[in-house]
């Protein structure tokens, strides 16, 4: 089961019937929602552009220009589908008037993970090795707390995603927590520093969101 964002200027119960007839746990939000930083809990992002084409298409190029990664599927009418082009930034597309059949494979297709069950993780110049609790950074060895480990693994094995802090609190520090986000702030200055000026943007912030792994 999939968790999907579905973007949609429509209103009611259904504004896209076929995932109501499906299984995967659907949020709904209008493009003016902060949608960026909603995207960062889900697995797919559905985009209506059946009524709007160049909102849907703005907010597709928001994600690109932002780095997300989230894998992006939009749903077109007929007189849509002449001004769709891969600029859009989109991974697939699916046409209104599909069935649920349909719309769950396409869901699938973006959403598989591999389930390696692997403890290291290798991106950005940083061997991330979660069975020895280590990080290596261009082969020399780096000195984290704990806190600081989590916060790296967490962000690198989702790059390109952005987390608000609020999300960042309770997917690292845990939802008993009891800290404001300003704890993350300082977490992640301590983190660029170690990383050094040389990496210390493999940390971004996405101003007025959060933060996200980027890899070189």
């Amino acid at each position: 089961m999939a968790s999907v964002l579905l973007i949609t200027p429509s209103t009611g119960p259904s504004p896209f019937p076929p995932l109501t007839l499906l299984s995967h746990s659907v949020t709904v939000r209008s493009p003016k929602d902060q949608v960026l930083t909603e995207s960062a809990a889900c697995d797919v992002v559905v985009i209506d552009a059946r009524k709007d084409l160049i909102s849907a298409k703005n907010i597709c190029q928001m994600f690109s220009s932002a780095g997300v990664v989230v894998p992006r599927l939009i749903i077109l009418c007929d007189g849509g589908l002449a001004t769709f082009s891969s600029d859009w930034g989109c991974d697939d597309f699916i046409m209104d008037g599909a069935g649920p059949t349909e719309l769950d494979t396409r869901l699938r297709f973006l959403t598989t993970y591999d389930d390696s069950s692997t403890t290291k993780v290798t991106i950005g110049g940083i061997v991330i090795d979660e069975a020895a609790y280590s990080v290596w950074l261009d082969d020399e060895p780096l000195d984290l707390t704990y806190t600081e480990f989590e916060l790296l693994k967490y962000l690198a094995a989702h790059p390109g995603r952005v987390f608000s802090r609020e999300q960042l609190l309770t997917e690292v520090w845990g939802h008993d927590y009891y800290g404001g986000t300003r704890t993350v702030d300082v977490h992640v200055r301590r983190l660029r520093a170690k990383l050094g000026t040389e990496h210390e943007s493999l940390v971004g912030t996405v101003r007025n969101v959060g933060y996200r792994f980027t890899a070189r």
